[in-house]
């Protein structure tokens, strides 16, 4: 999902940063340094406590270390102003931190209920609770910006959680974008059959390269 834009193609977009006001071409190379950060500070808490549980603070902080050396402002703190996304109007910004508890408390509940690890369906279980938890992270758009980067990393800290690999999703190129955000779309009416694929791809990727190492 993205946020709408009247910006003619092809224009040069700037923002203001704690580096000054920059371009979007070196903003970008910032974005991916703060994502291996994000990363970064994910592998740490798994390789210190596998049961490390997923609730709104620890949430805030991975958007406050990710990106708040670029945004200190804004970032690590919910969103204070309305947006919308893809023509669609985000949850009212003040009903964020009710929205974040009760979908950690969700996400709690239904990690009770996947099979056993070695079960034959556990992967598909798995791979339809990440897809389902990343959608409903995203739908929410808690942080003023950079909600589906931190809801991609929240896929890998759950992966690791589950025992599975981390994950990339692709979404770096205009195609893999378009493809990642119509899968969005489709759950928007409720089919999650795209962002399953997208995920389970990925995961079946990420088991065959550890098994080939």
């Amino acid at each position: 999902m993205k946020k709408s834009s009247t910006k003619p193609k092809g224009a040069t977009s700037y923002k203001e940063t704690s580096f000054g006001i920059i371009p979007r071409s070196k903003l970008l190379k910032l974005e991916l340094e703060g994502t291996k950060k994000g990363l970064d500070f994910i592998y740490k808490l798994v390789s210190e406590n596998k049961t490390i549980n997923i609730n709104p603070k620890l949430i805030c902080k991975l958007h406050q270390i990710s990106f708040g050396w670029i945004f200190p402002q804004w970032a690590g703190k919910y969103r204070k102003v309305q947006v919308t996304v893809s023509g669609k109007e985000t949850p009212p910004f003040y009903k964020i931190p009710e929205l974040i508890i009760n979908l950690c408390a969700d996400l709690k509940e239904r990690l009770k209920h996947l099979p056993d690890i070695d079960s034959d369906n556990f992967i598909v279980e798995a791979v339809t609770l990440t897809s389902w938890f990343q959608y409903q992270f995203v739908l929410v758009h808690p942080f003023f910006d950079y909600n589906g980067r931190v809801g991609r990393m929240l896929t890998v800290l759950l992966l690791l959680k589950l025992g599975l690999p981390p994950i990339e999703i692709k979404a770096s190129t205009d195609t893999d974008r378009e493809r990642y955000i119509n899968s969005l779309q489709k759950a928007d009416k409720g089919n999650f059959s795209d962002l399953e694929n997208i995920i389970g791809q990925a995961v079946l990727e990420s088991l065959n390269k550890m098994n080939n190492l």
